[in-house]
């Protein structure tokens, strides 16, 4: 009795989030429909773009793994984004996966930043040193 409670405590755990759909809920997205058409058959996006002249919605779903006390680790991401020409009629649809780009916390609502990481004291004063010699 000991001995499964122990194993159990080892197995993996599997947490579903996001839209998971169904192989056919894709097939019903046709070019041409409406966004509201879209939204009717699959539900509410995850998130929306503007694209280009026209907009785009991202359903996206992920599938992690978790085993005791280690951190979660995504074993699978799926990401349908559905293109609107600039009418909001339905373009193209693409299925993106983790072999299409890396990971990333979409949850975490932070937005990574290319620029140097300096505190605010710094850029005050690299912007005063700027205007004190004219090189704004």
């Amino acid at each position: 009795m000991l001995i499964a409670v122990g194993l159990t405590a080892c197995a993996e755990t599997v947490t579903k989030r996001g839209h998971q759909f169904h192989e056919n809920d894709l097939k019903q997205i046709q070019a041409g429909m409406s966004q509201e058409q879209v939204k009717t058959s699959l539900g509410s996006p995850t998130t929306t773009a503007t694209v280009g002249s026209g907009s785009a919605y991202y359903y996206i779903s992920s599938v992690e793994g978790q085993t005791s006390f280690f951190a979660p680790t995504v074993k699978d991401r799926q990401v349908v984004a559905i293109y609107f020409t600039g009418l909001g009629a339905v373009d193209k649809v693409a299925q993106y996966g983790l072999k299409d780009g890396k990971v990333f916390d979409y949850i975490k609502r932070e937005t990574p930043s290319h620029a140097r990481d300096e505190s605010i004291l710094k850029a005050l004063f690299r912007n005063l040193g700027a205007k004190q010699f004219g090189l704004d």
